[in-house]
């Protein structure tokens, strides 16, 4: 009888047949813990991942042992260590963006009394890996270090998705969650806006009275890596305030330093 030969398993199916039941928890107790800055307990944890506290229980342990987590002693809560920001750093092109960008923002800070921050892409999201403060004035708005940003509505956002190659933008439409602020074709049309101005501009999505103006930073052939972005807050009444419209020199000049430096990397 002849023997039936079988059609080969795609490379792709094959991989979705590995599994690592351990591993898996691990990355599960990190994303919830990522949006929880207080911080869950382990029974709290298991709750909301619906699994029993002996499933968790080593787990969690290995963790904290190798300082991925930290235990807060008095209310026994779990929450994320900077060592998950510091091994980001350490294994992507973000430690030599930062060592470039860092100097740069801080005298852009100065020269503009206003805060500043740089984003990347993150799957389907943004992610501010360095920020510099207004350390000029008090008050003033500052984004989070390691704050999570959208990709569609935000300043930073459209800037990083204006600026990527075609293919590589449709890839990172269908990881952006859904549902988003805006319809497909009105999100086309302000792209090819920012592509065009080279650069974008609008009110910000999170804080009243902000305006966000952004500009890309390129690397070698011209491949957008980040977002140099500025939080304006306008002040009535503040003398010597720089206004919008010279920021954005300002910001322009600083993003093409940071990208020339940038070019010259190997």
């Amino acid at each position: 009888m002849p023997k039936v030969r079988q059609k080969p398993t795609s490379p792709r199916a094959a991989r979705q047949d590995y599994s690592a039941p351990a591993l898996e928890k691990g990355i599960q107790i990190f994303e919830l813990l990522a949006g929880e800055q207080s911080g869950l307990t382990i029974s709290e944890i298991a709750y909301r991942l619906r699994r029993s506290i002996s499933e968790l229980f080593r787990i969690v342990m290995v963790l904290e042992r190798t300082q991925w987590l930290q235990k807060d002693p008095e209310s026994a809560r779990y929450t994320v260590t900077y060592r998950v920001l510091e091994l980001a750093h350490r294994g992507t092109p973000a430690q030599a963006m930062s060592l470039v960008a860092a100097p740069l923002m801080s005298e852009l800070s100065l020269q503009i009394h206003q805060s500043c921050h740089l984003v990347v892409l993150a799957g389907g999201h943004g992610l501010v890996i360095l920020r510099q403060e207004n350390v000029s004035h008090p008050g003033g708005f500052a984004m989070r270090l390691g704050a999570i940003v959208n990709l569609i509505g935000s300043c930073a956002g459209h800037v990083l998705l204006a600026f990527s190659e075609a293919k590589a933008r449709e890839d990172i439409f269908r990881l952006i969650p859904k549902p988003w602020p805006m319809r497909r074709p009105e999100v086309e049309k302000r792209l090819e806006r920012v592509r065009q101005q080279g650069y974008e501009l609008r009110a910000s999505r999170v804080a009243t009275g902000v305006t966000d103006v952004s500009y890309p930073i390129h690397a070698r052939d011209e491949k957008v890596v980040a977002a140099l972005s500025v939080p304006y807050l306008s002040a009535p009444g503040r003398t010597g305030q720089i206004s919008i419209e010279q920021i954005q020199a300002r910001l322009e000049q600083t993003a093409r330093r940071i990208s020339e430096s940038l070019v010259l990397i190997r």
